[in-house]
């Protein structure tokens, strides 16, 4: 009879760890701050099919890096426990911190107990109704959370470029200078020349504390060109030009939010085959 194979937890759980680390650092960054008005996520994204950075509630956003499958079927989970708590109970009810809690134990799970941890990376954010009360939390592949202030990078060259965001990144900035910061941090090239971002290549959306209830809205390439050339300009104005009034389609497209499924008695969902929208149509490698 063969001895069977032993590998002791510490080597196992190492293991696991540097294998989700070398996934999540394939993809592309995402870079999150806050502004005087809300919350700005951005990341280089050229595919207007597939999104990083997506609304879960009224004021809630979710952002992600790693394997698309995988952080598409956590997306929509979060949807769900999102609908159901606030059908449930209240629409005040659903916050990022008990969202973020729930993303927690499906990835602690995922890691401890599975063949092979879950690829992603991920940020969970709440904006206020002042920039105290906002809310950011970072939740990594083994379920850890962090709860972030200020600013997040996540993903790709994430120590380097979160150096770069902390030395320019400061409290009060209004949606310009908090746009071009992300674009000049996320064309930085380690050991090359600087990359120069069109808005076409990015996604970049925010949490607007200014509107009255679902906070989220993605900002598509027109208004990123005005943003960026203010930003460019030192013009300080960027948070009265972004427009807030209802004739500004392109300023306030929002994304729609799936139909929730039928409701899981344990726990969170991770079956996308009950989303609206198709995925893995780029394969289960595919990576952003």
């Amino acid at each position: 009879m063969s001895m069977p194979f032993y590998v002791s937890p510490e080597q196992l759980m190492k293991d696991r760890a540097d294998y989700a680390r070398k996934g999540i650092a394939r993809g592309r960054s995402v870079v999150v701050l806050q502004y005087d008005d809300g919350i700005a996520f951005a990341t280089e994204n050229p595919s207007r099919a597939l999104h990083k950075i997506s609304e879960i509630y009224d004021r809630i956003a979710f952002a992600a890096v790693g394997k698309y499958n995988e952080f598409e079927n956590l997306r929509v989970a979060g949807v769900r426990y999102a609908d159901l708590r606030g059908y449930s109970y209240d629409r005040t009810d659903v916050n990022a911190r008990g969202l973020a809690n729930a993303y927690a134990q499906t990835l602690g799970t995922v890691f401890t107990t599975e063949s092979k941890p879950l690829e992603v990376e991920l940020v969970v954010a709440e904006v206020g109704r002042s920039p105290d009360t906002d809310q950011i939390y970072r939740l990594s592949y083994d379920g850890s959370v962090a709860d972030e202030h200020g600013h997040v990078v996540m993903g790709g060259q994430a120590e380097s470029l979160s150096r770069a965001v902390e030395e320019s990144w400061r409290p009060g900035m209004d949606l310009a200078e908090v746009v071009g910061l992300a674009v000049r941090v996320l064309g930085t090239v380690a050991d090359g020349e600087d990359r120069t971002l069109a808005p076409q290549q990015l996604e970049v959306a925010v949490l607007d504390r200014t509107r009255p209830r679902r906070a989220f809205r993605r900002l598509h390439a027109p208004l990123l060109a005005e943003l960026l050339g203010r930003a460019a300009g030192g013009d300080g104005r960027a948070g009265a030009a972004e427009g807030s009034g209802p004739g500004d389609d392109a300023a306030h497209e929002l994304t729609q939010r799936p139909t929730p499924g039928e409701p899981s008695t344990t726990g969170l969902e991770t079956d996308a085959a009950h989303d609206g929208r198709p995925t893995g149509e780029h394969g289960t490698d595919e990576r952003a």
